[in-house]
């Protein structure tokens, strides 16, 4: 057994073997991406984007344009964690496709899955509208998969005796979600929801901005502000881009994030209050105001009461995998031997170009699967190190978190590719060159999914086990032991999955990166992404795209999956 599992009296359950769903998922999903390629094949041959202005009056502007694709990626990805999650964590059946195919979507690089998506909806849409609509999908995979693992942490960790409470109450779905499963959770949605923004400002650029061979995609906006003056070396301009974001990653922190980590402190499961709760002068004067109070009844109160009746009665009163239920008519065993039998045809099609491939290529490709596998774990072990005691620090200390948790805000959401040219100059003439900013990349964008569930993890801990720990009188190591590393442990899991595909998606740039004209690359698989990108070479990106989807949904399964059983099991507040 691993020592450090030793120490912490960890035992992992059994093996878990791959089952047909993961065949089956790891499968559609390659069709999928060869069907994108061939439509992206239809796309015209040359597009040229609109010029990006780099004086400073245009910031707003690009700061409203950026900030509503935000918006709207993060509305898509909340929606899709609750009903995602959901499925995956109350019935059984769904779970076996449902958590493999998390696995690998999670796994998808963002950087090479954008050219299947832009070439796909640009073969079909006009151009404009395309453009959008794969900034806002593409915005949507960076902040979608950790607001997924973390809803479906908290659903799996529900303590069993409120579970039972609320079964004997005769809950409907809506009831239990509405009075059990959102409280419970509101805590780590609230903090992974920062951490969502944070990997949406991380590769915005990317969505803004992008080049596939011959054709030139833009969209104006912040991000593609930034990629701009990045390209051009324009010092200047990316110091007038970076205050901008600053700005306004303060401004969200200060009226949004704040005010709702004060407000969701009445949902931790405690028998004692909190003594230093969260507190947020915002949220104090929307309490006070009197107008705010008149719109909140009259707007809010009142439509809402009528949509929860309305559901109330909507929604059976059920439990999860209820028995009984009638068989899928035929019509469905039609539709899907014909969706299998198309998937075939496309599969057999994608295999031919894969096999096209020599065999230089896909020595390279295993080479920098290898190479890059080892950046992530190193990446990994860097972030553990600092994330559990800053977290756990931050997340029991409301003091400490008051001045801290902005910095880390701003400091999470600072886009590490609009700072990663400079780095490599700096960090070109150290021993390890290329490779130490490839690791030092992969830790910046992927190190606050640890820290923010580490976070809500330790700031969930009743204070009433505090009590208990502080009246045994429990050293330090002893507290950590039975009490801090205990609680924490299904957040770290959920930030160390979230954060290891992360580093796989940042490889892409970090691994390859372009500055003044200049273009600075080491042996990775996510170099090779980014040449077959950059080339037009759809077969080799093909090709490196699946194995590297392989490569996480493996490792996923193998270690993290187990862990994850784990936390389900034995750590969960009850």
């Amino acid at each position: 057994m691993n020592p450090l599992l030793r120490i912490f009296k960890i035992e992992l359950p059994g093996w878990r073997r791959f089952a047909w769903g993961d065949a089956v998922v790891l499968f559609g999903l390659a069709v999928l991406i060869y069907l994108g390629i061939r439509l992206g094949l239809g796309a015209p041959a040359v597009i040229q984007g609109p010029e990006i202005d780099l004086s400073p009056g245009v910031l707003p502007y690009y700061v409203t344009l950026s900030l509503r694709r935000m918006a709207a990626a993060y509305v898509l990805s909340l929606l899709f964690s609750l009903v995602y999650g959901s499925l995956a964590a109350n019935h059984r059946l769904a779970e076996k496709i449902l958590l493999p195919l998390l696995d690998i979507l999670q796994s998808v690089p963002i950087l090479s899955f954008l050219p299947v998506v832009l070439l796909s909806l640009v073969a079909v849409l006009p151009l404009r509208l395309a453009l959008e609509l794969s900034s806002i999908i593409l915005i949507f995979t960076s902040q979608v998969w950790n607001l997924t693992f973390a809803w479906y942490q908290s659903l799996t960790t529900i303590p069993r005796d409120l579970q039972r409470i609320s079964i004997v109450l005769g809950f409907n779905s809506w009831l239990r979600f509405k009075t059990l499963e959102l409280p419970f959770a509101a805590i780590t949605l609230i903090w992974n929801s920062v951490a969502s923004w944070a990997g949406g400002w991380f590769f915005l650029m990317a969505a803004e901005i992008f080049a596939a061979g011959e054709r030139n995609f833009r969209l104006p906006g912040l991000g593609a502000y930034l990629q701009e003056a990045a390209s051009r070396g324009n010092i200047t301009a990316l110091a007038w881009g970076l205050g901008a974001l600053i700005l306004t990653i303060v401004a969200l922190d200060q009226f949004i994030w704040r005010p709702l980590l004060a407000w969701s402190d009445r949902f931790k499961l405690q028998l004692v209050e909190s003594e230093n709760p969260p507190t947020s002068w915002f949220y104090d004067a929307l309490r006070s105001s009197r107008v705010f109070t008149f719109c909140s009844q009259h707007l809010i109160s009142s439509p809402w009461q009528r949509l929860d009746e309305r559901l109330t009665r909507l929604f059976p009163g059920v439990g999860p995998d209820r028995p009984g239920k009638s068989r899928p008519h035929w019509l469905w065993y039609v539709l899907g031997t014909i969706v299998i039998l198309f998937l075939l045809y496309e599969g057999y099609r994608g295999g031919q170009m894969l096999l096209g491939l020599p065999l230089e290529q896909w020595r390279a490709i295993v080479i920098g699967l290898l190479a890059t596998f080892i950046r992530v774990f190193i990446a990994l072990l860097i972030a553990l190190a600092w994330t559990i005691p800053v977290g756990v620090a931050i997340g029991t200390n409301p003091r400490l978190a008051n001045w801290l948790q902005p910095l880390v805000q701003v400091t999470a959401s600072v886009p590490a590719t609009a700072l990663f040219p400079a780095l490599v100059l700096i960090v070109l003439g150290l021993p390890g060159g290329l490779n130490l900013a490839a690791i030092l990349l992969m830790l910046l964008g992927t190190q606050w999914y640890l820290l923010f569930n580490i976070i809500a993890g330790a700031s969930a801990i009743p204070q009433d086990l505090k009590y208990t720990t502080n009246l045994l009188q429990l050293g330090r190591w002893e507290r950590w032991r039975t009490l801090v590393l205990p609680a924490i442990f299904p957040f770290v899991i959920t930030g160390a999955i979230t954060a290891t595909g992360g580093a796989w998606n940042a490889s892409i740039v970090a691994e390859y990166t372009q500055f003044g004209g200049k273009i600075m690359h080491t042996t990775g698989v996510g170099a090779i992404i980014s040449q077959a990108t950059a080339a037009g070479d759809y077969p080799l990106l093909l090709a490196a795209t699946l194995a590297l989807i392989l490569t996480v949904s493996t490792t996923n399964r193998l270690l993290w999956r187990r862990l994850y059983r784990l936390a389900e099991e034995r750590y969960r507040m009850g």
